[in-house]
């Protein structure tokens, strides 16, 4: 008997893994996690609009604090939820992204 052929018997094909639309998953944001990281990006969106909306003002440096920090929070909360929503966390690694 030839050695290839017992071996093409016992071996099965690799499965591959199932493939999610635009690498989608919500196995890092479970439970609460998820919705509240989600109220926050439109949330912080919404606050970005509205300070869009003033058009006079008279001391406008607390207008440009809030611009600032309405948009960084906007912005950071986009990012935290594609790590933890695509294959990003699992390319870079736990540690990694816990570190930054």
């Amino acid at each position: 008997m030839e050695n290839g052929a017992v071996y093409n018997e016992t071996t099965e094909p690799q499965a591959k893994p199932p493939r999610r639309p635009f690498g989608c998953t919500l196995r890092h944001l479970r439970g609460w996690r998820l919705p509240v990281k989600a109220l926050q990006a439109v949330l912080s969106l919404l606050a970005v609009i509205c300070e869009e909306i003033v058009e006079d003002c008279i001391k406008c440096g607390g207008l440009y604090f809030f611009e600032f920090t309405s948009c960084s929070a906007f912005l950071l909360s986009l990012l935290i939820l594609c790590v933890y929503c695509t294959e990003v966390y699992e390319t870079f690694g736990e540690d990694k992204v816990q570190r930054v």
